[in-house]
């Protein structure tokens, strides 16, 4: 395995771990608490659920490799929502009192990465795809 590929894995990975872990910490913490403050930010509630099930399940996708291009463009989607409606206001940094949104920046990149690069041999998209299965 080259160091390209090694380091791709490294990232999605990664981002399949972060994505996992927010997707248990919202439901955890109370997917009811989640979809109030999604009100709160003016959008509805109910896609607190839809958002949490796909950080939860995309994220274990995205580890294993199943998936990745389409997990990661919902990843993006998922970040540019959260940068415009509820942490643009905080700035890059932040204000103090709330997280700024240069965590979701440097997760939109490497969701945008992987939903342009190549599978690697060290994800279930290449062995599904090597035994004449369906990509996505």
């Amino acid at each position: 395995m080259d160091k390209n590929t090694a380091a791709q894995v490294f990232l999605r990975v990664i981002l399949g771990v972060t994505f996992f872990i927010h997707g248990i910490a919202k439901f955890q913490g109370g997917i009811g608490n989640t979809a109030g403050y999604f009100d709160s930010l003016g959008i509805p509630g109910f896609l607190a659920y839809i958002v949490a099930g796909i950080e939860l399940i995309g994220g274990l996708a995205v580890i294993l490799g199943l998936g990745t291009r389409f997990v990661s463009v919902l990843f993006a989607l998922i970040l540019l929502g959260a940068i415009v409606t509820a942490k643009l206001p905080a700035g890059f940094l932040g204000n103090g009192q709330t997280a700024g949104y240069e965590l979701d920046l440097a997760l939109l990149a490497m969701s945008v990465y992987l939903a342009c690069a190549n599978r690697t041999v060290l994800s279930l998209d290449h062995f599904f795809n090597k035994k004449g299965g369906v990509t996505l």
